[in-house]
């Protein structure tokens, strides 16, 4: 018997599993008593395991193995492949167990909500739910009795990829069931022993990775992606290439390539178990470009140079699964989507399977449609696309083929994205057609009020709830309306298990700043389904409004877990951690934070503020410089005067090394800073103050001191309303006489004795003004003289205009 399901799933014959007599027994019953309808299944399939005969045992787990698998496969070919399932459940499961459902949407629904997991509703028109959940009961709920299949685990984590697709959102339950079916397959080593079974090992490695790429797990996705390119020994590298991309180019000019060569010309074996290639007519077409300017592909000068070899299924899938990996870690950008159609072209140029050919077209058409002289063939495109479906012409099985390497959106998915292209392109009455009869009602809301008809996408909600009330459709009609009364009531039809309601009335609560509640409603929904990454940054920041910041530390940390490449989390986090008066921790955030988003200026703010105060004084040297780069004004006097001040006085920073040793960063950082703020006098202070204040010996360090100080007092005597004040007028005076001592001792140093009168003049000028200055500003009117809180610094002016008179004069006699 396990022969012959074996061979209906190799020939795609997967309906017929149902007909064959041993899988009608399993789901006949002498008497039905369950009422639920995955109870009775998981109780049948559960009690024909249970058999004493250890030969007969093994057949029956076989047995039950493809059916599950069968099953699954099945439910693929309804959702995912086409052509469309006809099995019908009367066919298969006792009378008695279905006649309590009246009509078949209530069956539908019954078993729709046995899928729903975490709170994460299933998409509604999903077609033949029953083989999802038969396959769920076998290789998750009657796993343990399947322990003689090795590759029981591998195909649980197919069915946790399939079933995942379905949900609203991620779901944790799933994820962890992901991770030990990984887990035990990569530790099988029977698996993957042998020289031929590197087909396997390659498929197995690329599914891994897109599993824990859709779970936020980038770095052991970009692992497994390259884990798979190097058994396949492919080199895979974006090049450039001369080349013409319009009809009336003349010259060759550069164009961007996708270079793919075997490693040493190594051809590995290949065997029965990497597919045999689908013939070209029954693949998706791809639409040639048909402009009057733009070639449909680039033109190479020299095309045999970079030749792309005579690939493999899983070679292609490599290519595809790199191309993925690079649009996940990748931001939206012209230069991103011009290394992406690199990538596509390479695949387009290889039909060969249909799996491999729709994910590649699929991206194109994304990657065009905003080109106006594409966007033609991006439409034209996404509707053969979603035709295909139905197209009876390819076998199921050559559809099946590398599937599960390649992330193939459901069909319902493709439908939505020539919707979406349909309504950018201004064809709102079709693409809502679409939407309606996917039942995607918060797509035709969402077009509704993009086109202003705010009424129009009321009624329709209330419409479908007068037909049928659901937590969805409530939870729709609450954004429309802005009121928690319809979230209130999707939370009670839930029986409080709708991690949607609680976000949405959330949501709601943080756009109103009514931050108390919104945390509540978070938490709730965060305790429903804890992978929700959007819920917990919002439940963070809600938090922090409430200067709640160990539970903002909490949130942003389950951010960062999620996704460890969410720079605004890591900086958030950084905040809490500040706040609760965890420096360190908050430095090392903010170190993750920039690994993240090197551009971010905020970001880097609040490293060099940090680094500043747990006197990591290089860090903030180095951010500081970045500030700048990015800023080209920046500047931040208080942490300049910090670092100034360590590196004069010798502190210790972090580590309990003497800041001294910085002095030469610090020298480069202010002379950087000075060329770019010239008019700030704090920060030509401390200038002169890292090189000295003019009181070191060495020449050079008095004369830049020298220079500094001039410019700060030249800064303080530009700014307005110094004169009228008497204390601002005295720091001025202060400047000036600390100028003249240290250009007394400049003067001392000169060789050249020229230079020596001419700094000396420079100086007695300015006290001279100055000190004719306070003379007309601050003398008393009837006993004409200075007012005495002044007259010490004038008489310090005088005898120092006198001093530097003398010093002048000396030198004249010497010359």
């Amino acid at each position: 018997e396990s022969g012959l399901l074996l061979q209906l799933i190799f020939d795609g014959k997967y309906e017929a599993i149902f007909s064959n007599s041993a899988i009608q027994n399993v789901f006949t019953a002498p008497s039905v008593t369950e009422e639920n309808i995955d109870g009775y299944l998981e109780k049948q399939i559960l009690a024909y395991l249970d058999c004493s005969a250890e030969v007969d045992n093994l057949e029956r787990q076989r047995l039950m193995f493809l059916l599950g698998v069968g099953s699954l496969q099945l439910f693929v070919q309804s959702n995912w492949t086409g052509p469309p399932v006809q099995l019908k459940l009367q066919d298969f499961l006792p009378p008695a167990l279905l006649q309590k459902f009246c009509e078949p949407k209530m069956l539908h629904a019954a078993i729709l909500k046995m899928l729903v997991l975490d709170g994460e509703s299933v998409y509604t028109l999903t077609s033949h739910p029953i083989l999802l959940l038969i396959a769920r009961i076998i290789l998750v709920n009657s796993r343990h009795k399947l322990a003689s299949l090795q590759t029981l685990s591998w195909w649980t984590l197919r069915y946790v990829n399939i079933h995942q697709q379905l949900l609203e959102e991620r779901s944790s339950e799933l994820f962890t069931l992901a991770q030990t079916c990984i887990k035990q397959v990569t530790e099988a080593e029977t698996l993957f022993t042998g020289g031929e079974s590197w087909h396997l090992e390659v498929q197995f490695h690329l599914e891994c990775a897109y599993t824990l790429l859709y779970y936020y797990e980038y770095k052991k996705a970009k692992q497994c992606f390259n884990t798979a390119k190097d058994i396949t020994k492919l080199q895979i590298n974006l090049t450039g290439a001369l080349g013409k991309r319009t009809r009336f180019q003349e010259k060759y000019v550069a164009q961007l390539i996708l270079d793919v060569q075997r490693t040493d010309e190594f051809l590995l074996p290949h065997s029965e178990l990497s597919p045999a290639p689908t013939p070209l007519e029954n693949l998706t077409m791809n639409y040639d470009l048909n402009d009057d300017t733009v070639l449909n592909e680039i033109k190479l000068a020299d095309a045999d140079q970079y030749q792309v070899p005579d690939l493999c299924a899983e070679e292609l899938a490599v290519i595809l699964g790199i191309c993925i990996d690079f649009q996940k870690n990748n931001p939206i950008h012209k230069l991103t989507e011009e290394e992406l159609l690199a990538f596509t072209s390479c695949l387009l140029s290889q039909p060969k399977f249909w799996a491999i050919q729709t994910s590649a077209l699929l991206l194109r058409t994304k990657l065009e449609k905003g080109s106006t002289r594409r966007m033609e063939r991006a439409m034209k495109q996404t509707q053969a696309l979603a035709d295909q479906f139905q197209d009876a012409n390819t076998s199921v099985s050559e559809r099946m083929k590398i599937f599960y390497c390649c992330q193939v959106p459901p069909h319902w998915a493709i439908q939505r994205q020539l919707a979406s292209l349909l309504f950018e392109l201004g064809c709102t009455s079709s693409a809502l057609q679409i939407f309606e009869e996917l039942e995607m009602w918060e797509d035709a809301v969402i077009c509704y009020e993009r086109a202003g008809q705010h009424g129009k996408a009321e009624e329709i909600l209330r419409r479908e709830l007068e037909k049928k009330e659901t937590p969805g459709l409530y939870c729709l009609l609450g954004d429309v309306l802005k009121d928690h009364q319809y979230y209130d009531k999707a939370w009670e039809l839930s029986g409080h298990r709708s991690a949607r309601a609680q976000r949405s009335k959330g949501l709601l609560h943080l756009r109103n700043r009514e931050f108390r509640e919104c945390v509540e409603c978070f938490e709730r929904s965060v305790q429903i389904n804890p992978m929700q990454l959007g819920v917990w940054f919002s439940l963070g920041c809600a938090y922090i409004a409430l200067e709640g910041y160990e539970g903002a530390a909490k949130a942003f940390q389950r951010c960062v877990t999620l996704e460890p490449d969410n720079a605004e989390a890591w900086n958030n986090l950084s905040t809490a951690y500040i706040r609760l008066k965890q420096k360190i921790k908050a430095f090392r955030t903010l170190q993750e934070a920039l690994k993240c988003n090197y551009e971010h200026w905020q970001i880097w703010e609040n490293y060099l503020l940090t680094s500043t105060d747990t006197g990591e004084f290089s860090e903030a040297i180095k951010a500081y410089h970045r500030l700048m780069d990015l800023r080209e004004k920046y500047k931040d006097t208080q942490v300049l005067a910090i670092l100034v001040r360590a590196v004069v006085d010798g502190m210790a920073d972090r580590t309990g090394e003497v800041a001294s040793g910085l002095k030469g960063k610090l020298q480069e950082l202010l002379g950087r800073v000075t060329s770019r703020v010239t008019n700030d006098g704090d920060i030509w202070r401390l200038y002169a103050r890292l090189y000295g204040n003019g009181q070191n010996d060495s020449g050079e360090d008095i004369e830049k001191s020298l220079q500094c100080l001039t410019k700060a007092h030249k800064c303080e005597i530009q700014s307005s309303d110094w004169e009228k004040d008497v204390s601002s007028f005295k720091e001025v005076v202060k400047g000036a006489i600390e100028i003249a001592h240290v250009t007394i001792k400049c003067s001392k140093n000169k060789s050249n004795h020229q230079e020596a009168l001419q700094i000396l003049s420079s100086a007695r000028l300015n006290l001279r003004g100055l000190s004719s200055k306070a003379k007309q500003l601050f003398v008393d009117v009837t006993s004409n003289e200075v007012h005495s809180e002044i007259a010490d610094e004038v008489t310090t002016m005088d005898n120092m205009i006198a001093k530097l008179q003398e010093l002048s004069n000396q030198l004249r006699n010497q010359c």
